[in-house]
């Protein structure tokens, strides 16, 4: 497994929160770093991209020698990012890649700089097998406010015209006891729903989802039972979120290893 995206310091977020997900999933984690962030629970302080030749180049360097079964990307920040990582993997091409439109932080911080959007739009979607956006993120890409379960419905089919296999608007950020994701692979729909869990600490969500989801294709279930399966591992590590630091906590990515074995998640190593 390879993730595309950038560090968070925080260790919520990012490449971070994909590899502890990758872990959860007994999958082996790989690593292209897009940008460095200094941020926290409270916020992204400072955004460091890297220059898109290095970005190619940890790509390059990954499948000339391991391979990858499938890759997912994350925040790529700019345009000529955007275009590394396209032009790369254009070279080597990655059946199973699932894009997480990554554009703004939970804090509100840009995260995707505004011109890049066009590239992600035109470049990066084409090669997508499932792109993940939310309600936000699929209003950028679908060009209307997406607001309803009908606007997400709009909204997943005309992404969808913009190339990938899939897509998946999440619901996240709609009202409402439950929280429903909408499939769309070109014809028919599928609604995923699960319990509304309320808690502040959700930092990583978006990340934790499209890394569950992309380890479960790299292990061969099919699109709809890997969504439906990522969403159970959610409801899992949002229930047993970690209250770290004085805004929004990460996800607690290991918690269902550590409920199978008897254990309490919030002891953490202590059970071994």
């Amino acid at each position: 497994m390879l993730t595309i995206a950038g560090s968070d310091s925080g260790g919520g977020a990012g490449i971070q929160a994909d590899l502890k997900t990758f872990c959860a999933f007994g999958v082996y984690g790989m690593t292209a770093i897009t940008a460095v962030t200094a941020q926290n629970t409270k916020g992204v302080d400072a955004v460091f991209p890297l220059p898109p030749s290095l970005v190619a180049q940890q790509i390059e360097s990954v499948m000339v020698d391991i391979g990858v079964d499938a890759a997912k990307t994350g925040m790529l920040f700019s345009a000529p990012i955007v275009e590394a990582v396209v032009t790369t993997l254009k070279k080597w091409p990655v059946d199973k890649l699932v894009v997480d439109p990554v554009m703004v932080a939970k804090s509100g911080a840009l995260l995707l700089e505004r011109d890049a959007v066009e590239a992600v739009v035109t470049k990066l979607l084409p090669l997508a097998f499932l792109v993940t956006p939310n309600l936000e993120e699929a209003s950028v890409l679908a060009g209307f406010s997406v607001r309803s379960l009908g606007d997400m419905e709009r909204a997943a089919r005309k992404i969808w015209e913009r190339g990938p296999r899939y897509v998946l608007v999440k619901g996240g950020h709609l009202p409402g006891e439950e929280v429903t994701d909408v499939l769309f692979d070109g014809k028919r729909f599928a609604y995923f729903s699960g319990p509304r869990i309320v808690t502040p600490h959700t930092h990583g969500t978006g990340c934790t989802y499209s890394a569950a989801i992309c380890a479960l294709l790299a292990l061969g279930y099919e699109v709809e039972e890997a969504v439906a399966r990522a969403k159970e591992y959610m409801t899992v590590v949002i229930t047993h979120a970690l209250p770290l630091g004085h805004g929004f906590g990460p996800t607690n990515h290991l918690a269902p290893l550590f409920l199978k074995a008897g254990r309490n998640p919030q002891e953490g190593g202590q059970c071994w």
